[in-house]
């Protein structure tokens, strides 16, 4: 049921989330400069473009559904690919669905303020000095999203892919959008001056504490050790948001002439993505200083720099696009996904009646 346009927009849908418009502020706090800024991106779409490649090498070999179970179970053997599709239904799949959930409702706690984190229905019930369990409205509303795309998902593919393609191509321009207005519009020329005439110098940049107490504090400005970790560090946040990918390949057997479109899909898919997300940081750039940035509230950058544009109200129009976009995120998730447990079932390594 999935054509070369329906697995493309899958790939865009599922990349694009809410990471692009939030993640750049701790980028630009880790390493303090433009270039590095821009440097981070570009390697980071180098190895996503380079790992999207291999696997539509392995999809064209092996188009079948599940992806990346199928290809570490017959590269090493059955046990791996039982550990991965249990973690993937444990921690990441399930994990990510969550994240944007949550996303979702908090933006839209911008829109309308009602919708509030303190809002609670069950006030929170401490069970340790870090822990506590509670439940807000907008935690509600996080777990009625995923309920309702479940079961819009539930009831064949058709459904779910509309809804992909629809959100994916609103929240495509609504970035290219977001680069015109930064690029074009916003355009500060003293903000530019101060991030291109001097772009690699560093600035403002965080210490990088490591976990491990015996190892030394360290920052981007501490010779190129510290460089180096500082930006090592930094993919974290980029990878994240150029990330889900690879949920094409769960659903490789739903995908028409597989051998040729989950390859295209994946080059074009994530090759678009890569482009438009090293845009949006020119934007950034363009329009906001990189102290700006580092400092932006919330590290809301996209709205930051919106709010330069269009004052108050920049905020609900940056937060509008956000809940288009983790809505469209959450879709391709959810769809692609169940494809994992359907392939594992299948092979008697889950519950039988998921293979039905």
């Amino acid at each position: 049921g999935l054509g070369l346009f329906d697995a493309t927009m899958l790939i865009v849908g599922s990349m694009i989330g809410s990471g692009i418009f939030i993640v750049s502020a701790d980028i630009a706090r880790q390493l303090g400069s433009a270039g590095w800024l821009l440097l981070a991106w570009v390697v980071t779409g180098l190895l996503t473009v380079a790992a999207a490649l291999s696997y539509g090498e392995l999809a064209a070999m092996m188009p079948r559904a599940g992806g990346q179970y199928v290809y570490l179970r017959e590269a090493f053997s059955p046990l791996w690919g039982f550990l991965y599709g249990w973690t993937l239904f444990l921690v990441i799949q399930t994990g990510t669905i969550a994240a944007v959930a949550v996303g979702f409702s908090r933006f839209l706690g911008v829109v309308v303020p009602a919708i509030s984190p303190t809002a609670w229905i069950l006030k929170p019930v401490s069970l340790s000095a870090d822990y506590a369990i509670s439940l807000s409205l907008q935690q509600l509303l996080a777990i009625l999203l995923i309920v309702f795309l479940t079961l819009i998902n539930s009831r064949g593919l058709s459904i779910g892919k509309w809804i992909q393609n629809i959100f994916t191509s609103a929240k495509t321009v609504s970035l290219l959008a977001l680069i015109v207005l930064g690029i074009f519009v916003g355009r500060n020329a003293e903000a530019v001056s101060a991030n291109f005439s001097h772009l690699w110098a560093i600035r403002g940049a965080s210490v990088i504490q490591p976990d491990f107490y015996w190892l030394p504090a360290l920052t981007a400005t501490d010779g190129l050790f510290g460089l180096l970790v500082a930006f090592w560090v930094a993919q974290v946040g980029s990878l994240f948001s150029c990330d889900a990918w690879n949920n094409i390949t769960f659903t490789a057997g739903e995908v028409r002439e597989p051998q040729r479109n989950i390859p295209l899909a994946l080059a074009l898919g994530t090759g678009s993505v890569v482009v438009l997300f090293l845009l949006a940081n020119v934007a950034y750039l363009s329009t906001l200083s990189i102290e700006k940035i580092q400092q932006a509230p919330d590290d809301r950058v996209a709205t930051a720099m919106l709010s330069v544009i269009f004052g108050e109200s920049g905020a609900i129009i940056m937060a509008v696009a956000i809940i288009i976009s983790t809505f469209g995120c959450n879709n391709g998730i959810v769809l692609a996904g169940a494809r994992v447990y359907y392939a594992m079932a299948r092979d008697g390594l889950f519950f039988k009646a998921t293979g039905k």
